[in-house]
């Protein structure tokens, strides 16, 4: 991993302080959002092999576990911390949004520096892209029927343009052009986190002059959201038999969402406050998801010398 995915945190804190402070030159890139969260979909067309898929059929269970709870929780608990903390109509939107999506593709390079298991995390961010076409804009109009005005289909053909289209093109190129794109592979995460930290910049610059009004309270549920999912992910996996592996894993999973589609349909359909709990998550979850990578990291390097100097240790 290069040093830029493993100081992703850090740069998206500075960019967004840059972002902040500087905001014009970034708020004028905000048409710029859509096609460069259709790059990072994109890009993650072209990472997928048809082992990915071969790797879903036989071994389902956790993944379907990882999904459903990454569809179930996350939104329930967007509605609750939206009501717990009083957030206005079009805050609500946004973490209600983020809540509905995917898995982010930052969650594979999470599960890599966790030493999970990269395997099923990239299986889960498939699965969950996939289905969030359709569960995205559904589960959105569920819960914010009541409060606010959500064009359901509207959504959902803009998730089909931005994430299936270029999903689809992406694997489509990669199968066909194997040799071709073998050699830009290894780029591909490193690309995908400057499209990210670009959008987060964004969307900081959009938001400069209400963030410090409304960014404490939205902040604290954006964190709540974050860590609950993690922590649901992985105690509610475990409760249901999965290995400590696989279950730091779900926890990855369904707590790290694709928080760039968040930003983009809230833009899209609702407003830049709308936008602001997404761009939050963006930069939170990656700063959550890191310091729990490194110390899962470190577990696994403990208990890997422990095994090895039993292995080693001679007979008494």
């Amino acid at each position: 991993m290069s040093r830029l995915t493993n100081l992703f945190p850090l740069w998206a804190i500075l960019l967004s302080g840059v972002a902040f402070f500087f905001s014009e030159p970034f708020s004028s890139l905000a048409s710029w959002i859509i096609p460069l969260l259709s790059g990072v979909m994109f890009t993650m067309g072209l990472t997928l092999k048809a082992e990915d898929f071969k790797r879903i059929l036989q071994n389902p269970r956790p993944i379907l576990v990882g999904v459903l709870l990454q569809f179930i929780l996350m939104p329930l608990l967007a509605v609750v911390l939206a009501k717990m903390f009083g957030l206005s109509n079009q805050l609500t939107a946004g973490l209600v949004l983020v809540g509905c999506c995917a898995g982010g593709t930052a969650s594979n390079v999470i599960s890599y520096l966790a030493r999970a298991d990269l395997a099923l995390s990239i299986s889960m961010t498939v699965c969950s892209t996939l289905v969030g076409v359709v569960a995205t804009p559904l589960l959105t109009g569920f819960y914010l029927s009541t409060t606010i005005n959500v064009d359901t289909i509207g959504m959902l053909v803009s998730i089909i343009q931005i994430v299936l289209i270029p999903v689809l093109a992406g694997i489509t190129l990669s199968h066909f052009f194997r040799e071709l794109i073998r050699p830009l592979t290894p780029a591909l995460p490193a690309l995908s986190i400057l499209i990210i930290l670009t959008i987060i910049a964004i969307v900081v610059a959009l938001n400069s002059d209400s963030l410090l009004e409304v960014g404490a309270l939205t902040l604290v549920a954006v964190v709540l959201h974050n860590l609950g999912g993690m922590c649901g992910g992985f105690y509610l996996s475990r409760l249901l038999g999965f290995d400590t592996s696989q279950s730091h894993t779900i926890a990855i999973e369904v707590g790290m969402q694709n928080s760039g589609l968040g930003v983009a349909l809230a833009l899209e359909f609702f407003s830049a406050t709308a936008a602001l709990p997404g761009a939050l998550f963006s930069v939170w979850h990656n700063i959550s998801g890191s310091l729990l990578a490194s110390k899962w990291s470190r577990k696994r390097e403990s208990l890997d010398y422990l095994l090895q100097d039993e292995r080693l240790r001679p007979d008494e």
